[in-house]
């Protein structure tokens, strides 16, 4: 994975090698409407309810957009033809707008009416590859609900734009290649993007298996990283040794991935629960790989865990397990990709006022991290303030597997589109106001 062009003041600090982290009638039955709010100080609020009565006009393109998007998946760093049809739209809406940003990646900026700040918001726009889906397919599919992320971002920007009178500041838009491959974000950010865009602070949301009309906030956790060591095993007996020593590492795991439909209900409750058995994780993946030119044996090591400060930790258990197979080396030569962590005052902010908007159902709270994804969104979050919200897409009724991503079943309920065009277009232009 490529490196910044220039170090980058970050929260984060180097610990024993390892990085640390100290919308209308069609959706108006999941998400209600909302009295405009009255003015203030500040540059005047836009009431929600003129926000909803923008979207809800917009509603019928922006299915019919996620449609087209969903008929012609592209893997990471292949959007060639979803970055065209996210630009058309931006300059339509009158933004002013950059391909090619990182690769595939767009960027679109909206000034508003006057000075202000500037809030960024970022939509991912590529699909899944077939081994990284669940009970998939053998194609490229938009399984992860990246086609509802790039059709609310349009929306977002199409709506604030309509209203970009009443807006102070300066919006930006980072439609990002490659989020699958967590090549994307690091990508635009080597592009200089947040050098001549100069945001403030970020904000993103990501399907997940929660109600239609539900939002989860995530304050003060996110999704984990990963780290990849590898361990070379010598000797005659090089294979089994290793056989071996894989085993005694998947050992050091305290949660598994799930097996039944009925293991992944159980995770969606847990992460809503305070203090629950997600809080504190290790989620390993040892198996062996091909001897090297040496004949030695090896062994691959992908892990993940919760809270991040572990990796020092985990990595310790690893070198000790190694340690009792003579001559054993073990590779710690890259930093774990670091965990995207949510800053616990801004996701609050969020959910206050998102219940004041929508109601208090309108949110639900998320006490842990899910243990089998991760996020290259965490590289914007290591360098500004901002919030990750997942967005509920479960129909009424419906299994799991249509709702929770990567599943080749994956089947979202298209109301969400509105509920997230509403929900982040009005966070959006109360960011703006400070």
């Amino acid at each position: 994975m490529s490196q910044s062009k220039k170090p980058v003041l970050t929260r984060r600090t180097l610990l024993g090698g390892a990085t640390a982290a100290g919308v209308g009638a069609a959706f108006g039955s999941v998400l209600p409407a909302h009295a405009d709010a009255g003015g203030a100080s500040r540059p005047k609020a836009i009431g929600q309810g003129r926000i909803d009565a923008v979207a809800a006009r917009l509603a019928r393109g922006l299915i019919a957009l996620r449609e087209e998007i969903h008929r012609h998946p592209e893997a990471a760093g292949e959007e060639r033809r979803t970055a065209a049809l996210v630009a058309a739209r931006l300059r339509a809406a009158g933004l002013s707008v950059r391909r090619g940003v990182g690769g595939t990646g767009v960027v679109g900026v909206l000034d508003g009416a006057l000075p202000g700040r500037t809030v960024a918001y970022r939509a991912d726009m590529d699909a899944v590859p077939p081994d990284d889906q669940i009970e998939g397919g053998p194609e490229v599919a938009h399984c992860c609900g990246h086609d509802l992320h790039t059709a609310i971002g349009v929306g977002v920007a199409q709506v604030l734009a309509r209203l970009r009178d009443r807006l102070s500041g300066r919006l930006v838009f980072f439609f990002q290649p490659g989020e699958e491959a967590l090549t994307g974000a690091r990508a635009m950010i080597d592009a200089g993007v947040l050098e001549w865009t100069r945001p403030e602070e970020i904000h993103a949301l990501h399907c997940g298996p929660f109600p239609v009309g539900r939002l989860a906030v995530t304050p003060g956790v996110g999704l984990p990283g990963l780290d990849r060591p590898t361990i070379a095993v010598p000797g005659p007996d090089a294979a089994e040794r290793a056989r071996r020593l894989a085993a005694e590492i998947n050992g050091l795991g305290t949660v598994a991935f799930p097996e039944t439909h009925a293991d992944y209900e159980r995770v969606v409750r847990e992460l809503e629960t305070p203090d629950g058995p997600l809080a504190r994780f290790i989620l390993t993946n040892a198996r062996t790989g091909e001897p090297d030119a040496a004949g030695r044996g090896t062994v691959e090591v992908a892990y993940r865990c919760w809270p991040e400060e572990r990796y020092v930790e985990v990595r310790r258990q690893i070198g000790r397990v190694a340690a009792a197979y003579e001559g054993a080396r073990v590779d710690f030569s890259a930093d774990p990709f670091p965990a995207m962590v949510c800053p616990e005052q801004d996701a609050r902010a969020l959910n206050r006022h998102l219940r004041g908007a929508f109601g208090p159902g309108a949110t639900t709270e998320l006490h842990a991290a899910f243990p089998f994804n991760g996020e290259d969104f965490a590289l914007f979050l290591d360098r500004m303030p901002g919030t990750f919200t997942f967005l509920g897409v479960r129909r009424p009724g419906a299994d799991i597997t249509t709702c929770y991503p990567h599943f080749g079943g994956f089947d979202p309920d298209l109301r969400a589109i509105g509920v997230g065009v509403r929900a982040m277009s009005g966070w959006l232009a109360e960011r703006l106001r400070g």
